[in-house]
Protein backbone atom coordinates (compact mmCIF):
# COMPACT_ATOMS: atom_id res chain seq x y z
CA UNK A 1 0.00 0.00 0.00
CA UNK A 2 1.34 3.29 -1.09
CA UNK A 3 2.27 5.38 2.23
CA UNK A 4 -0.51 8.28 1.35
CA UNK A 5 -2.77 5.16 1.10
CA UNK A 6 -1.83 3.87 4.77
CA UNK A 7 -1.70 7.41 6.14
CA UNK A 8 -5.64 8.63 4.73
CA UNK A 9 -6.64 4.94 6.32
CA UNK A 10 -4.67 5.30 9.80
CA UNK A 11 -6.41 8.95 9.76
CA UNK A 12 -9.83 7.29 9.40
CA UNK A 13 -9.20 5.28 12.02
CA UNK A 14 -8.41 8.10 14.41
CA UNK A 15 -11.55 9.83 12.79
CA UNK A 16 -13.68 6.77 13.86
CA UNK A 17 -12.44 6.43 17.27
CA UNK A 18 -12.98 10.70 17.65
CA UNK A 19 -16.94 9.92 16.58
CA UNK A 20 -17.04 6.81 18.65
CA UNK A 21 -15.78 8.85 22.11
CA UNK A 22 -18.38 11.20 21.11
CA UNK A 23 -21.32 9.10 21.00
CA UNK A 24 -21.75 8.34 17.35
CA UNK A 25 -22.54 5.12 16.71
CA UNK A 26 -20.53 3.93 13.40
CA UNK A 27 -23.12 2.63 10.76
CA UNK A 28 -20.46 2.06 7.59
CA UNK A 29 -16.93 2.78 7.02
CA UNK A 30 -15.64 3.19 3.06
CA UNK A 31 -19.16 2.88 1.82
CA UNK A 32 -19.10 2.33 -1.73
CA UNK A 33 -22.13 3.61 -4.15
CA UNK A 34 -21.08 2.64 -8.92
CA UNK A 35 -18.12 4.90 -7.65
CA UNK A 36 -18.48 7.22 -5.23
CA UNK A 37 -17.55 6.36 -2.32
CA UNK A 38 -18.82 7.91 1.72
CA UNK A 39 -15.69 7.45 4.09
CA UNK A 40 -18.05 7.04 7.63
CA UNK A 41 -21.77 6.99 7.95
CA UNK A 42 -22.11 7.23 11.30
CA UNK A 43 -25.88 8.03 13.17
CA UNK A 44 -26.10 10.42 16.63
CA UNK A 45 -28.93 11.04 19.07
CA UNK A 46 -31.21 13.12 16.04
CA UNK A 47 -28.80 12.75 12.16
CA UNK A 48 -27.29 10.38 10.17
CA UNK A 49 -24.07 12.17 9.51
CA UNK A 50 -22.73 11.22 6.37
CA UNK A 51 -18.56 12.11 7.26
CA UNK A 52 -15.84 13.01 4.65
CA UNK A 53 -12.02 12.48 6.13
CA UNK A 54 -9.12 14.25 4.80
CA UNK A 55 -6.04 13.68 6.51
CA UNK A 56 -2.09 14.71 6.21
CA UNK A 57 1.21 14.53 7.29
CA UNK A 58 1.21 17.95 7.82
CA UNK A 59 -0.85 21.83 6.70
CA UNK A 60 1.67 23.05 4.86
CA UNK A 61 -0.20 22.99 1.58
CA UNK A 62 -3.33 23.44 3.59
CA UNK A 63 -5.82 22.54 5.58
CA UNK A 64 -6.65 19.17 5.05
CA UNK A 65 -10.59 20.46 4.76
CA UNK A 66 -9.52 22.83 1.97
CA UNK A 67 -9.91 19.49 -0.15
CA UNK A 68 -13.38 19.21 -0.27
CA UNK A 69 -13.99 20.35 -3.87
CA UNK A 70 -17.46 20.95 -5.08
CA UNK A 71 -17.03 18.05 -7.58
CA UNK A 72 -16.63 16.02 -4.34
CA UNK A 73 -19.35 17.34 -2.50
CA UNK A 74 -21.63 16.71 -5.53
CA UNK A 75 -20.30 12.92 -5.38
CA UNK A 76 -21.06 12.75 -1.44
CA UNK A 77 -24.16 13.97 -1.94
CA UNK A 78 -25.53 11.58 -4.77
CA UNK A 79 -24.59 8.82 -2.68
CA UNK A 80 -25.94 10.05 0.52
CA UNK A 81 -29.19 10.25 -1.33
CA UNK A 82 -28.99 6.72 -2.86
CA UNK A 83 -28.02 5.31 0.71
CA UNK A 84 -31.10 7.21 2.57
CA UNK A 85 -33.59 5.87 -0.16
CA UNK A 86 -32.07 2.46 -0.44
CA UNK A 87 -32.14 2.12 3.72
CA UNK A 88 -35.82 3.87 4.27
CA UNK A 89 -34.12 6.03 6.61
CA UNK A 90 -36.40 8.63 7.76
CA UNK A 91 -33.36 10.73 9.92
CA UNK A 92 -32.39 13.89 8.81
CA UNK A 93 -28.91 13.86 7.00
CA UNK A 94 -25.79 16.06 7.84
CA UNK A 95 -22.56 16.48 6.19
CA UNK A 96 -19.67 16.76 8.29
CA UNK A 97 -16.11 16.91 7.67
CA UNK A 98 -13.36 15.48 9.68
CA UNK A 99 -9.54 17.02 9.55
CA UNK A 100 -7.03 14.74 10.75
CA UNK A 101 -3.04 15.83 10.93
CA UNK A 102 -0.64 13.24 11.66
CA UNK A 103 2.06 15.57 14.02
CA UNK A 104 4.79 12.48 14.34
CA UNK A 105 2.81 11.27 17.39
CA UNK A 106 -0.93 11.09 16.90
CA UNK A 107 -3.37 12.92 15.14
CA UNK A 108 -4.94 16.05 15.82
CA UNK A 109 -9.01 15.99 14.89
CA UNK A 110 -10.77 18.63 13.85
CA UNK A 111 -14.58 17.82 13.73
CA UNK A 112 -16.18 20.45 11.18
CA UNK A 113 -20.49 19.72 12.08
CA UNK A 114 -22.37 20.83 9.03
CA UNK A 115 -19.32 21.12 6.72
CA UNK A 116 -21.58 21.56 3.73
CA UNK A 117 -25.00 21.65 2.23
CA UNK A 118 -26.35 19.50 -0.41
CA UNK A 119 -25.83 21.61 -3.61
CA UNK A 120 -29.46 22.76 -5.01
CA UNK A 121 -29.25 21.79 -8.77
Amino acid sequence: MAEHNDLGKKGEDAAENYLRQNGYEIIERNWLYERYEIDIIAQDDEYIVFVEVKTRSSDQWGNPEEAVSKGKIKRIVEAADFYLREYDIDLPARFDVIASIWTGKKFEIQHIDDAFLAPVN
